[in-house]
């Protein structure tokens, strides 16, 4: 072989990477911060109560079959009831509810965040029905990565509404300046 050949590259290898420290928390805090997200809540049962949390850690896995992932701190009570009831739902909230994100971003496990609500039962997990749009998952895996969990779910039910989707970008609400769901202006899907 010639000398240029096994030369390395400037680029570091995985074994180089593995001594790195890495970035510290604050400057993966102003990273993620700057992840535009949709607003969501997740809800689940704890055995006779409604438990639910904001999240904005919220993504479509796969078409076939239908599913999404939630990430939810470790130490959640909405987790331990996605845990135990084996289900969960993910509701998406529409532009003007930003008042509802920030009941159900609360820490702690507070009943009171559906006392002013409109929810009902649907296979078994809270649904609330004013929303942008909503899914029932049954728990597909969950796994632990530092300090919060990805849950999968299949999704069982799916429905959507109208209306434009609440944004979390830097650390506040954002709204889209596209027409509402429903009502859009784009081509059609193929």
């Amino acid at each position: 072989m010639s000398r240029s050949t096994v030369e390395t590259s400037a680029r570091p290898g995985p074994a180089e990477l593995a001594d790195e420290p890495g970035p510290g928390a604050a400057a993966c805090l102003r990273l993620y911060r700057m992840l535009a997200a949709g607003v969501t809540i997740v809800t689940s049962r704890a055995g006779r109560d409604p438990v639910g949390l904001t999240a904005s850690s919220v993504t479509s896995v796969s078409l076939r079959p239908p599913m999404l992932l939630v990430c939810v701190a470790a130490g959640s009570a909405t987790l331990a009831a996605i845990r135990t009831q084996r289900a969960f739902a993910v509701h998406l909230l529409r532009e003007e509810q930003a008042a509802t994100a920030d009941v159900f971003s609360r820490p702690g496990h507070d009943p009171q965040r559906f006392l002013d609500r409109t929810y009902r039962d649907v296979l078994g997990v809270p649904v609330l029905t004013d929303v942008l749009a909503w899914s029932v998952c049954f728990l597909a895996g969950e796994s632990r990565y530092g300090d919060h969990c990805v849950a999968v779910g299949q999704v069982m039910v799916a429905h959507r509404g109208s209306g434009r989707p609440l944004i979390w970008h830097d650390r506040r609400y954002a709204t889209l300046t596209l027409p509402p769901v429903g009502q859009g202006s784009g081509p059609a899907p193929a």
